[in-house]
């Protein structure tokens, strides 16, 4: 299908304000750019019940920030499911900050509780300390789970971008560790390649707001050297370094868009979850790009992709759409 109209649009203003690509910037400057953006093109955030920041502890001994956001007054008698989420940002920009919307919405529309994670960035913070922080949190969530009214049984994570990345690294860390098996795990365009040799690669690398050049400049601040690229952490798709079985994962929500560089790769890692035996669901998207799910305030067909996400938690969860 034709790019969307107005997704062709935003890249048409984009174009015509010729603000300066990330890979040109020092990584602070880009961080700047991103949480001054990020809302433009956003839902408007919905009401919750209370919205509380936390610090949780990792394991070499500093914290991190997580908002953990509750849509509805808890009933200590029935813990409420709760949704583990990783913001995109190539690793290197993104906050909680960021995508504080985007978790509103899973929050209220699939009846859960979320708790967004601000893990380290790059370059300050390299590999592997986003996938530590990622995993620390969800273990930290288990671990004090009846402290928060929050049913340990059912524990989703999700993300996008490079959050999809750690949300998948983490589905296997946790089978791994013994921790219950996960509801879901929701990947919205993930990265699951350390080369991008793939034909959406090549033939999106310029135009559809995330570039070549972008790319290589996210995984040039995060990685400590070549060799991380082939580590499975950094690629679950082709990582060979340190590579698990990729069996008896949670279920998989997959999204792509088809006009994202990433498109391919996360169709494959679906292909690969499904053929080690994984329950998968894979959405494509047609004539959306890569951060389409942070643009549902000016482009109205992102309210489907937003409502399939969140149904899919609903099913994971076993929880009534109707419920409050």
């Amino acid at each position: 299908m034709p790019l969307n109209p107005q997704i062709e649009l935003i890249l048409d203003m984009i174009a015509r304000a010729k603000r300066p690509p990330y890979h040109t910037l020092t990584a602070q400057e880009a961080r700047a750019s991103y949480e001054k953006s990020a809302p433009i093109l956003e839902i408007a955030g919905a009401p919750m019940f209370s919205v509380e920041d936390l610090a949780v502890p990792t394991r070499d001994a500093a914290t991190i920030r997580a908002r953990l956001y509750q849509p509805a007054e808890p009933s200590w008698a029935e813990p409420a499911p709760a949704l583990v989420y990783y913001h995109g940002g190539g690793f290197t920009v993104g906050s909680v900050d960021t995508h504080d919307a985007l978790c509103r919405m899973f929050a209220r529309d699939a009846r859960c509780m979320v708790l967004s994670v601000d893990y380290r960035l790059a370059p300050e913070h390299k590999f592997p300390t986003a996938v530590n922080d990622a995993f620390d949190a969800l273990h930290w969530l288990h671990a004090n789970a009846a402290l928060y009214g929050v049913d340990s049984g059912r524990i989703a994570v999700g993300g996008d971008s490079a959050g999809g990345t750690l949300a998948t690294v983490c589905a296997v860390l946790a089978r791994d560790a013994g921790l219950p098996q996960l509801a879901l795990q929701l990947l919205i365009y993930p990265g699951t390649s350390g080369h991008q040799q793939t034909d959406s690669h090549a033939r999106l690398a310029e135009g559809y707001l995330l570039s070549s050049d972008t790319i290589q400049w996210f995984f040039e601040q995060y990685v400590r050297d070549a060799g991380d690229r082939d580590d499975w952490r950094f690629a679950p798709l082709d990582g060979t370094r340190g590579a698990p079985v990729f069996g008896g994962l949670a279920p998989a929500w997959i999204a792509t868009a088809e006009y994202d560089p990433l498109s391919d790769e996360g169709a494959a890692y679906a292909e690969k979850l499904r053929a080690a035996g994984n329950e998968v669901t894979l959405k494509r998207y047609a004539g959306m790009i890569h951060e389409f799910f942070k643009m549902g305030g000016f482009v109205p067909e992102v309210a489907q992709a937003h409502a399939d996400a969140a149904g899919a938690l609903r099913l994971a969860f076993g929880v009534d759409p109707e419920s409050d």
